[in-house]
């Protein structure tokens, strides 16, 4: 047990929260698109397809997908921390983290990653081929975010990027085709992602620089990088709006945008340039908030829709 705490806390388990309330959204945006495409979700028109068999079908899919889910960011977060070990070591803030500290070894947090890849592409393949095809195509997104922080500044933007995969995975798992309305939350995934993680990597910005790793709070220093945050959170504050008056969504889904949108706005108005006490709940609670009530509202309107 001892051991599985540790691993959890390796690949920070809890900040799940972030990514999987929108793959839950895409899932059930899949399992309610009675499809401009004409696919079978719009429930099976064969009479001898009896429903419960559809049932046991997406229940396969949901735990797939979950599965996927798991395994995908625990691989992404548990290489994030085998690459950055020497880094984390010297920074007092993440000292702690169990590789420095010698909880976990640098090998043993790589095999962690090998086998997580590994379930995450089988899980795949038992969804749909699309899946499977583009499933080394997500692993290569997720796991080169943590070589970005040595060259580019956008790190955060790939992060974002690699997080947005879950909306329209979950919802390629479902109905094994590209639509927009997944994708407007794939958008609004990047910028949310992107532009919160800006906000965490405020606590490094000194570390950052004496290292010449590269952030955005690292090279345009606090204020600027603030400003930048806010722009990406109206970027997904307005993919969200879009994506609400694209997919005709009711009064539950507007409801969700409300709080989605209070949370970005809190979170920015708790964290200042001169002040910097309060990013943690920025960085977690604000944005937990966002992503579970919004996804709730989400999924409910769909429920509920005539």
């Amino acid at each position: 047990m001892i051991k599985i705490k540790n691993y959890l806390s390796l690949v920070k388990f809890s900040h799940t929260i972030f990514a999987m309330p929108f793959a839950l959204i895409g899932f059930f945006l899949g399992m309610q698109d009675f499809s401009r495409s004409g696919h079978w979700i719009a429930l099976p028109p064969d009479p001898n397809i009896k429903s419960n068999s559809l049932y046991e079908f997406l229940i396969q899919k949901f735990i797939l997908v979950i599965i996927c889910m798991i395994t995908a960011r625990s691989a992404a977060m548990a290489f994030n921390r085998y690459l950055d070990r020497s880094f984390d070591a010297k920074n007092p803030r993440t000292a702690i983290r169990e590789i420095p500290k010698g909880i976990i070894s640098p090998n043993s947090a790589l095999r962690f990653v090998i086998l997580s890849s590994i379930i995450f592409v089988l899980s795949t393949y038992f969804i749909n081929n699309i899946c499977f095809y583009l499933s080394p195509v997500a692993l290569f997104v997720i796991l080169f975010y943590s070589y970005t922080k040595r060259f580019t500044p956008l790190c955060h933007l790939v992060l974002g990027i690699g997080l947005s995969l879950a909306p329209i995975g979950a919802y390629l798992a479902v109905t094994g085709v590209f639509e927009v309305l997944p994708v407007l939350f794939s958008f609004a995934v990047v910028f949310w992602v992107s532009g919160f993680d800006i906000i965490y990597a405020l606590q490094d910005i000194d570390f950052d620089q004496s290292q010449k790793l590269y952030s955005i709070p690292s090279a345009l220093g606090k204020t600027s990088a603030l400003r930048v945050s806010e722009i990406l959170h109206i970027f997904s504050a307005a993919c969200v709006i879009a994506a609400g008056f694209y997919g005709n969504f009711h009064l539950f889904y507007w409801i969700g945008i409300a709080v989605f949108v209070g949370m970005l706005i809190y979170q920015h108005s708790i964290v200042k340039p001169n002040d910097l006490s309060k990013v943690n709940i920025a960085f977690m609670t604000a944005n937990g908030i966002a992503s579970v009530v919004f996804a709730v509202f989400v999924i409910a309107d769909l429920f509920f829709r005539s």
